[in-house]
């Protein structure tokens, strides 16, 4: 079983000495009274600070007991355990209660960080929870243009943190290959088909153009000859497959530039061919949820939380609408592959589409909670200053793969996760290369590089680490540096940080967190000389904190999707 966090850990020794409180005073409080521990912004309020005297308080004048808060936090500080791990407790202001972790507990986060390096960012809340990740799942119409690579670094990312977390997780794309978007993605092709062979056809009005097209109807003509071209009536039926096959394989390596792989490519088409949809509709029908209208089937959404329209589930020719694949499509995942929890990563233009999801899986019985969907806002390319313009359809617009090759895969990644889901992301094409403190992945990469650097100069020079019977009493021994303790608090807060990842459905925080981190590895490095051979003690002391924040920093970068360099 992982460790607890240190924040949980703290929380727990609060949570006992309030439980000894209620008990001793009989104040009859609830055993599950909510507070929180949260790291002051200004250290000087000390390394966590809790809430718990005010809600305590609250809570008491409802049942008619009338105690100051700072009373109360007064009674709290009393009962907090005296073994040393506390080295101050002040009640302030209305009745926080800020709390000093004495240095020997980091220096034991530290030590522990060192001697189990595999157990480091790992955590169980999940307890095995099976999580499907559904992420990307673009229209199968040409190779990703570089929007979409949000969408893939914040779905791999959260599948990352989540796997850290404890739960098990498949990643899952969902091909849209029945839709109208498909169908004019053939017709296209079809086009471009019979011009590379000299013959007439015009590209559909809005179909999809651009350089790649012919390169698709190259690849397409390779692998069906030219002859079937001469059937007007089912050429389109021919290409069908071949062009799926084709945008799929091509979308398949740009992503695998990302370092991206998916558990489970998902067809749409199955779900109408297999009879789904139209078990999907009944199934609804039998709860009452539809009803006919201008000769179309409706779901009868705004008897739903969230929802004052209704949608159309069968159009009035008969033909299901995508919304009615995406009932049958949710059926599969939590009930036919009974996922524990489902979570969808959808660009912000879908979040109309966000509570009639919610109300269709509701309406089929399930629990609305097991479906969680993260709306990310969308990238601004720039580049010389001005915003570079994505049409796929026009065939104006930087590739994925594209990108990729100008700045490579960690600047990619790096930079599309240091913003929130909510806000734009400005991707800076020159800035996002430049080897400088001001490039953020330069300067984490540049951190933990140059902590290789150092250990391996120890070991060059004979400077050793402790042995492992021996590291937390060194630790304790020989450090006591302010840029020492600076980073070691920093180190023992990736626990904490995966949880707040988890919680707010963003690896944003992450990034910002590593970026702390190399700010403390340089102010650390500037202050106190590791390898010095007349002081071997205190260089093995260092050298263990080097370790442990390069443990740290490498783990880090890994749920970021992004490499650990060993040199630069």
């Amino acid at each position: 079983m992982a460790a607890l966090t240190l924040r949980q850990e703290i929380r727990a020794r609060v949570a006992a000495a309030l439980a000894a409180c209620n008990t001793e005073h009989e104040w009859n409080l609830p055993a599950d009274l909510a507070f929180e521990v949260t790291r002051p912004r200004n250290p000087d309020h000390g390394d966590f600070s809790a809430n718990v005297a005010m809600t305590a308080a609250a809570a008491l004048r409802r049942s008619g007991v009338n105690l100051p808060p700072r009373e109360v936090a007064a009674h709290i500080a009393g009962r907090l355990p005296k073994d040393g791990a506390m080295a101050e407790v002040d009640v302030a202001g209305p009745g926080f209660l800020n709390l000093k972790v004495a240095p020997a507990w980091f220096w034991d986060r530290v030590a522990d960080t060192v001697l189990h390096p595999s157990r480091t960012g790992c955590l169980d809340v999940g307890q095995d929870r099976r999580i499907q990740v559904e992420f990307v799942s673009a229209n199968p119409t040409g190779p990703l243009h570089f929007g979409g690579a949000r969408n893939a670094v914040l779905g791999d990312g959260l599948a990352r943190v989540m796997e850290a977390c404890g739960f098990s997780v498949q990643r899952e794309f969902y091909v849209n290959d029945a839709g109208a978007q498909f169908d004019l993605f053939v017709q296209s092709l079809l086009a471009a088909c019979m011009q590379l062979h000299g013959g007439q056809a015009e590209f559909p009005p809005d179909g999809y153009r651009g350089a790649y097209m012919h390169e698709y109807a190259a690849a397409a003509c390779e692998r069906l000859g030219t002859d079937w071209l001469a059937d007007a009536e089912g050429a389109a039926d021919a290409l069908r497959g071949p062009a799926l096959d084709i945008v799929l394989e091509d979308v398949r390596s740009e992503i695998s530039l990302l370092g991206i792989e998916f558990d489970q490519w998902f067809s749409e088409r199955e779900l109408h061919e297999s009879g789904q949809v139209e078990a999907a509709i009944a199934r609804l029908a039998d709860q009452d949820a539809v009803y006919r209208a201008e000769g179309a089937v409706w779901f009868a959404a705004s008897r739903y939380e969230g929802n004052d329209q209704d949608v159309v589930l069968v159009r009035s020719n008969g033909a299901p609408t995508y919304f009615a694949a995406d009932a049958a499509y949710h059926w599969n995942k939590l009930r036919i592959r009974d996922f524990d929890r489902v979570l969808n990563v959808w660009s912000v233009d879908h979040q109309g589409h966000v509570p009639r999801m919610q109300a269709l899986v509701e309406a089929m019985g399930l629990d609305r909670q097991r479906l969680k969907i993260v709306l990310y806002d969308l990238v601004k390319l720039v580049r010389d200053g001005a915003e570079v313009a994505m049409s796929k359809r026009s065939g104006s617009f930087l590739t994925l793969r594209e990108v990729v090759a100008e700045v490579g895969a960690d600047a990619v990644r790096f930079m599309l996760l240091t913003r929130a889901p909510e806000s734009v992301v400005e991707f800076d094409l020159a800035r996002v290369v430049e080897q400088n403190p001001e490039n953020p992945v330069y300067f984490v990469q540049y951190s933990h590089a140059r902590l290789c650097s150092i250990l391996v100069r120890a070991r060059a020079e004979g400077l050793l680490m402790p042995g492992a019977g021996d590291i937390h009493g060194h630790l304790r021994t020989h450090l006591n540096h302010p840029a020492e303790l600076e980073l070691a608090r920093l180190l023992t807060e990736l626990g904490d940080q995966l949880l707040t990842a988890l919680e707010r459905s963003s690896p944003h925080n992450l990034t910002y967190y590593a970026m702390r981190i190399a700010s403390a590895v340089n102010g650390f490095y500037r202050d106190c000389r590791v390898l010095d051979r007349s002081r071997p003690g205190l260089s093995g002391a260092r050298l263990c904190l080097c370790d442990a924040a390069r443990i740290v920093l490498a783990r880090i970068l890994h749920l970021l999707g992004v490499h650990a360099p060993a040199s630069m």
